[in-house]
């Protein structure tokens, strides 16, 4: 399982936002921050308050925010399939349509 007071606590200091400001921002005492960063089971709704204040994005370092990461990944696969499929069928209608025209033209 990941920690993820150590996740914020790098991530803050990374950001070099002052402690005591954003436990000021938090409602929060510098020893509740503190605490927090030792904990390693942080709620996400305050990783996302965190992240917001300090700009940072902790949807590359925490797994709960992309559960279905790997589906991601998989449709964007499917989606450069389907993109060739459509290529396809693209040239396929363009192609009859110009027989077609072709075949307009020799019963004129």
């Amino acid at each position: 399982m990941q920690h993820r007071g150590e996740i914020i606590k790098k991530a803050v200091y990374k950001s070099g936002f002052p402690i005591s400001e954003l436990a000021k921002r938090l409602s929060k005492s510098r020893r509740w921050m503190y605490l927090m960063f030792e904990n390693s089971n942080v709620s996400l709704d305050l990783i996302l308050e965190i992240g917001k204040i300090i700009h940072y994005d902790f949807k590359e370092e925490i797994k709960e925010f992309n559960p279905f990461q790997k589906t991601i990944t998989e449709s964007t696969t499917d989606y450069q399939i389907d993109e060739s499929q459509v290529e396809y069928w693209k040239n396929k209608y363009l192609k009859l349509l110009e027989e077609y025209n072709q075949l307009l033209k020799r019963q004129q």
